[in-house]
């Protein structure tokens, strides 16, 4: 069947194949909150990462063929993500920090983050065997755009979750037209959910799991700040799975992807039946942090990565990276520059609505995915949304 090449957030285009189920430009998206599922806080107006003024997002998504596997020609199902923290025109570098719970994984970029507190460019979400291609993309891409100069260097963070389940992983079939397809067009504005960008082919917590985001906006007395989150989430078995403290992964049991996994068909040893996916979240602000605060942001996805039910297993890459778009031009030379932050003192509030953002964000990427027909027929369902809704009145909630 013919390729399929799908620019997000441009527009959100009708996915039509056998055996696959996408979400048509006529209907509405769905989000967790349409469902009724209670969430705490405070959401902007998008309730996106795209919240936090300047943020731009972009995704490609790429879908075709069925069938078996052949390496190298599909079926693929993959695709890339970008944010752009100060939008596609702006290479000014933001504070930064990141964190990893479980190191299963791949963030490129993250050691001078770690030793710069800055993040200069893009960050980029695909799949595990095309970080490579991506990270060398952003800079080309950089290049071409005069973003940077031709002698400059340039340390990319371009992370990864594992889309092997539907997806010809070994295909290598992100190329750099698709990457710089994403940067191109990102945009403000709302963010498509689901099977998009790098979250098309990803699973989380025994459902099709994706791209989601979610925001939260401070009270004016707690400086008014906005906070917003996006992930690329593969994590988790269905047991495990937690809505709004509700058991719903043991209430919805059945049509698990990794069902026929059995201590039998795997090498001694291995890991393959624990928590074998990843989940990538990105942390946006405007609150002046600095970046030791920013590191203390990213640590607080995991306690919204917990409610949902994860406990981080040995095969899961959980990478966390929080950034600031406030303090612009913090870097120039030759310094002294002078900054803002806030106090630490006052600092907890931002860390309640990273963890009430992710929570949600976890959510709305399995709530907006659709089911999906990948390598070897192996179909991963999308998560019912009528059965959630019985399962939470069932818990009144």
């Amino acid at each position: 069947m013919p390729r399929l090449i799908h620019f997000f957030p441009a527009a959100v285009l009708a996915l039509t194949a056998a055996n696959l189920v996408a979400q048509s430009p006529s209907s509405a998206p769905t989000r967790a909150r349409d469902l009724g599922v209670p969430f705490d806080g405070t959401p902007g107006t998008l309730n996106a990462i795209t919240d936090v003024p300047g943020i731009e997002v972009g995704a490609t998504t790429l879908i075709h063929g069925d069938g078996p596997l052949n390496v190298g020609e599909g079926p693929v199902r993959t695709g890339v993500t970008v944010i752009l923290p100060r939008g596609q025109k702006n290479p000014d570098p933001v504070y930064a920090g990141w964190f990893s719970l479980n190191g299963n994984g791949e963030m490129t970029g993250t050691t001078w983050v770690e030793e710069s507190g800055f993040l200069a460019g893009p960050v980029a979400i695909t799949n595990t065997h095309n970080v490579g291609v991506v990270r060398d993309s952003v800079i080309a891409w950089a290049l071409r755009n005069h973003l940077m100069k031709e002698d400059e260097w340039s340390l990319p963070v371009v992370a990864e979750t594992w889309d092997g389940w539907l997806n010809d992983i070994n295909g290598f079939h992100v190329k750099q037209s698709d990457v710089f397809a994403a940067l191109d067009t990102a945009k403000t504005g709302p963010v498509v959910e689901g099977n998009t960008g790098g979250g098309t082919g990803m699973v989380c917590y025994g459902f099709k799991g994706g791209t989601g985001t979610a925001s939260r906006v401070l009270s004016k007395e707690e400086g008014g700040y906005t906070v917003g989150v996006l992930v690329q989430c593969n994590c988790g078995r269905r047991p495990q799975l937690t809505i709004a403290g509700v058991p719903v992964g043991k209430e919805i049991p059945g049509n698990e992807p990794y069902a026929a996994l059995t201590p039998q068909t795997v090498p001694p040893g291995s890991d393959m039946l624990g928590d074998v996916g990843s989940i990538i979240i990105v942390i946006a602000t405007d609150a002046p942090l600095l970046p030791t605060q920013l590191k203390r942001i990213a640590r607080r996805a995991s306690l919204g990565l917990a409610r949902t039910g994860s406990v981080s297993g040995n095969g899961s890459g959980d990478i966390f990276l929080a950034f600031s778009t406030a303090n612009p031009h913090a870097d120039v030379e030759p310094g002294p520059n002078t900054v803002q932050t806030v106090s630490n003192e006052r600092i907890s509030p931002l860390f309640a609505a990273t963890v009430d953002a992710t929570e949600e964000a976890i959510v709305n990427a399995m709530v907006g995915a659709k089911t999906m027909t990948g390598v070897n027929g192996r179909t991963v369902i999308a998560l019912p949304h009528d059965k959630l809704q019985q399962v939470l009145k069932k818990y009144n909630r």
